[in-house]
């Protein structure tokens, strides 16, 4: 979740204390958003709306609330031995939470097919890079930004089957989220940047946001 995490290894410079305020500032705005409408979205779907889909919420929401946390014990962490673990379980999660992200809308589609080969594809690779990340991180470096932009737009492979499934709104807010993530990965780079990290967090948590709206309105609004 972190420009510094994913790249593990390289040196980067070391952010003033102006900067590291902003950037956990951003991730405590980004846990508190999650972790209260994630709660409301979980009681209204096993209530009312979407039982069938409760353990894929479950699911959704954990890896969610873990990349978020994760992130904020990363960078908030001092330079030490601690922090070079935390920035591979940061690597890590954010696999993890791509594959939460996909869960619930597949999870509308039923055991279809379709549905069964993506979900495969995008645990199996999500997994795979979970593996690598936490085995032989120095290996891997900004290849896994290429890795997470992958399996993020794979949705694109069965975004036929999607539209025939979920709302429009829920669409163009899936839309909306990967664009905002994918434009936040300039910030990432711009490296020499003033509030570089803060800013691309900003885009994250703004990406994660959108399609936590996304999941609300396919999973509860569009069901009432």
């Amino acid at each position: 979740m972190t420009s510094a995490a994913m790249t593990e290894g390289r040196q980067r410079r070391a952010y003033s204390i102006a900067e590291l305020v902003a950037d956990a500032a951003v991730h405590i705005v980004g846990l508190v958003v999650a972790i209260a409408a994630g709660s409301t979205l979980l009681v209204l779907a096993l209530l009312h709306t979407a039982p069938e889909a409760f353990p894929a919420l479950v699911v959704y929401v954990a890896t969610l609330i873990v990349v978020l946390g994760v992130s904020l014990a990363y960078n908030l962490y001092p330079a030490s031995p601690v922090k070079h673990y935390l920035a591979r379980l940061d690597q890590a999660a954010i696999f993890l939470f791509i594959a939460g992200s996909y869960t619930p809308f597949l999870a509308v589609l039923g055991g279809t097919p379709v549905a069964t080969i993506m979900m495969s594809l995008v645990w199996g690779a999500s997994l795979l890079g979970v593996a690598l990340k936490l085995i032989v991180p120095q290996r891997f470096g900004r290849v896994a930004i290429l890795l997470y932009l992958a399996i993020g737009w794979s949705g694109v492979l069965v975004f036929q089957a999607l539209g025939q499934a979920l709302p429009a709104s829920t669409l163009w807010l899936l839309l909306a989220g990967g664009l905002t993530y994918s434009a936040g990965i300039v910030f990432h780079l711009w490296e020499k940047l003033r509030f570089q990290n803060a800013l691309w967090h900003v885009f994250v948590v703004a990406g994660a946001s959108l399609h936590l709206w996304a999941v609300i309105d396919c999973m509860v609004v569009a069901r009432l």
